[in-house]
């Protein structure tokens, strides 16, 4: 079967940890959530981004503690992968739903992010074909992911790098014009948060709504934690990137948005369509909008290719348990890649890129809440193995953890509680309500294909057993 090299160096683990929630929702669709929810925007980003850590702290306290009960195998893709924790400690059928549901919103991304490329090179170099484009882009990620991980790391290393340091440039100057101290600028002061029909001019429950698509931009910090089982300290890199989680999903995210309705108001849909470039024209930054399209880019391409990382590990994993084709968990190259677990994913990204095209203006949005209801209920998923992870662990060891989740059990519960009440949000808003049906429909389904599966599995066995019997 083979195995995973531990080849991704500390650096690597670290600037994913930084820069792997940094993608284009929080570029492309910021804007967006300003426009629907208002000032009160903030609100949304800061409890997604506390769900997000919350999740991480329960995965961290996982993982870690696995590795002091001895149930991990050296170097194993087990190491941070949701589905073996619930498979272990809710049922093997969550195991399965939570694998496969993973698996699908991380290639669904793929597919987004690549049709997105295309359509951006499209523009730049109108003689490429956008289906060009974004074939070309995928096909190359696919090429580095197939040739190491050490190469999919460094290439995720430095285009982390490109977009940290443009999101801290935007902070920086985003914090001197507030405070008054950028020249040629004069502050709005802090009334322009109720300016212009209130915080939150839409009512409360768009506040709840916008944390669907939040949690689509923010998706990501768990490829720290996937990515960790490979790297040279698996142990201590995974602490590591868990605890780097609560800094750059509030500075990142949720800084970026205050800045953004303390300097243009929340109803200015002219400014709000490119808020990044247009806050740094404002501040008289040469070339600012361009430099913020080649960031977008580069955001893009990190995307997918951490995307095609993260679900080619998954459907190793789902093949190794056994809930997905056993070709999947076959390693073939000398340097523990997982082949024909990346090009299944890949195959499969290029069809939900087909789909993309058939309808531009509408897909990303619809398959993108899609995707964040999926993950919610992933996230569910995850909370309850923890805490059934952490009774466990109580009884079998005495060993302090080092990750815990804080306020044990109460905190779990109430994470478990805000997100089924996010998740139920999808269905009070038209425009949501079709992805939440699908969401929930694609949820359903997977738990009966695994009892049908089930089922068929061990029907053969019973025929054996009734002939012998008659016999």
């Amino acid at each position: 079967m083979g195995a995973l090299q531990k080849s991704l160096k500390t650096r690597h683990i670290t600037m994913i940890s930084i820069g792997g929630v940094i993608g284009t929702g929080l570029f492309v669709g910021t804007g967006k959530n300003i426009l629907s929810t208002g000032p009160a925007a903030v609100i949304s980003y800061a409890i997604a981004c506390l769900l997000i850590v919350l999740i991480m702290q329960m995965v961290g306290e996982m993982a870690s503690g696995e590795i002091v009960l001895g149930k991990k195998s050296g170097g194993s893709a087990e190491l941070g992968s949701f589905a073996s924790y619930a498979g272990k400690y809710i049922g093997p059928w969550a195991g399965f739903t939570v694998g496969w549901l993973y698996w699908a919103s991380w290639v669904f991304i793929v597919g987004l992010e690549a049709a997105l490329i295309g359509g951006m090179l499209h523009n730049w170099f109108p003689m490429i074909p956008t289906w060009l484009g974004s074939v070309g882009i995928t096909l190359l990620m696919t090429i580095v992911n197939i040739y190491s991980v050490k190469s999919f790391g460094e290439f995720e290393y430095w285009l982390s790098f490109v977009k940290v340091t443009a999101i801290i440039v935007f902070l920086v100057v985003g914090i001197a014009m507030i405070l008054g101290i950028w020249p040629n600028y004069e502050p709005k002061g802090i009334g322009i948060l109720t300016e212009f029909g209130g915080f939150a001019p839409n009512g409360i429950v768009p506040i709840f709504t916008a944390i669907v698509f939040v949690i689509f931009s923010i998706c990501g910090a768990e490829v720290a934690a996937i990515a960790a089982a490979e790297s040279e300290n698996p142990a201590r890199n995974i602490v590591r990137a868990i605890r780097n989680v609560v800094f750059r999903l509030g500075l990142f995210f949720v800084g970026s948005v205050a800045i953004m309705v303390l300097i243009i108001p929340w109803n200015d849909s002219k400014m709000l369509a490119a808020p990044y470039a247009n806050i740094l024209t404002m501040a008289g930054l040469p070339i600012a909008a361009q430099l913020i399209q080649i960031v977008i880019f580069i955001s893009l391409i990190s995307v997918l290719n951490s995307a095609l990382y993260t679900s080619s590990r998954m459907l190793l994993e789902m093949s190794r348990q056994g809930d997905a084709p056993k070709i999947f968990s076959q390693i073939k190259n000398r340097r523990g890649v997982p082949v024909p677990a990346v090009i299944g994913s890949t195959v499969v990204a290029y069809i939900c890129a087909m789909l993309y095209f058939i309808s531009p203006e509408v897909i990303f949005y619809f398959l993108g809440n899609c995707v964040g209801g999926l993950m919610i209920a992933v996230y569910i998923f995850i909370a309850i193995s923890q805490i059934r992870f952490r009774r466990y662990y109580d009884k079998v060891s005495n060993e302090p953890l080092s990750i815990r989740m804080w306020l044990f059990p109460y905190l779990s519960y109430v994470t478990i509680g805000i997100l089924t009440v996010v998740y139920l949000c999808q269905a009070l808003i038209e425009s949501l309500r079709s992805q939440f049906y699908l969401s929930t429909f694609v949820l359903i389904g997977s738990v009966v294909l695994f009892m049908i599966m089930r089922k068929l599995s061990t029907k053969p066995a019973e025929q054996i057993e009734e002939k012998l019997a008659s016999e």
